[in-house]
């Protein structure tokens, strides 16, 4: 029987003295698992946002066939030309109200600025100093 050699009993003191390392050592291996798991998941978030990229390439060729078809199937009731003006002018009218929906949502946004966070960081601030009254959110 082979027999191990007795385990040396530690003090409080010496256990309470290695808390600090025994924490930072933790923390260090949380941050190091963090950035493993957070480059992994980017990886495959790349080769995804890839292949849809890849997908919207393929769908204006589409939409471009569409087009096509648009025009000769106009074609056939009116002159070449005057199909295509037609769908160009349709295609005009549905940028315009794209652009006009998009611009007021950006008027919504405007100015970009995180107003929420700055209050609550100025009331903190004033919390901190002793300023006025601490509110609960």
């Amino acid at each position: 029987m082979v027999e191990s050699p007795p385990v040396k009993r530690r003090s409080l003191f010496q256990l309470v003295a290695d808390v600090p390392t025994l924490v930072r050592e933790l923390v260090m291996g949380e941050i190091e698992l963090l950035k493993t798991e957070v480059i992994n998941k980017l990886k495959i978030a790349g080769v995804g946002v890839g292949l849809i990229l890849g997908a919207v390439i393929v769908l204006f060729f589409f939409i471009g066939v569409l087009l096509t078809a648009a025009v000769l199937g106009l074609a056939v009731v009116m002159p070449p030309w005057l199909a295509a003006l037609v769908v160009a002018f349709v295609l005009l009218i549905a940028v315009a109200i794209l652009a006009w929906i998009g611009y007021r949502e950006l008027k919504k946004a405007m100015p970009p600025l995180p107003e929420l966070t700055i209050k609550n960081l100025k009331r903190d601030i004033n919390a901190v100093k002793g300023v006025g009254k601490r509110q609960n959110p």
